[in-house]
């Protein structure tokens, strides 16, 4: 890990602490820096996706109910739970 001396805009700083969760500078400073990171992995990946060949021929009568799920039930089961 790298120690670094460097000028940042507290108000900034308190709004990434409060959005982000975290307890000190340095830990805001940390996740911030992890969030932008794993940012640019997700974008790698969603390039690689958009690169490769996908044939859907046939899909939409692979699942059985009008090309896709009957996802109803599921709303449904969350309505029914209660919430704590």
């Amino acid at each position: 890990m790298a120690r670094i001396t460097v000028d940042v805009n507290e108000d900034w700083l308190e709004a990434a602490r409060r959005v982000l969760g975290t307890a000190t500078k340095v830990a805001t400073i940390n996740e911030a820096l992890h969030a932008q990171a794993v940012k640019e992995e997700a974008a790698r990946i969603m390039a690689a996706f958009d690169g490769a060949a996908m044939d859907f021929t046939g899909s939409a009568d692979a699942f059985g109910y009008g090309g896709g799920r009957d996802l109803s039930r599921l709303e449904d089961e969350a309505a029914s739970r209660s919430v704590a």
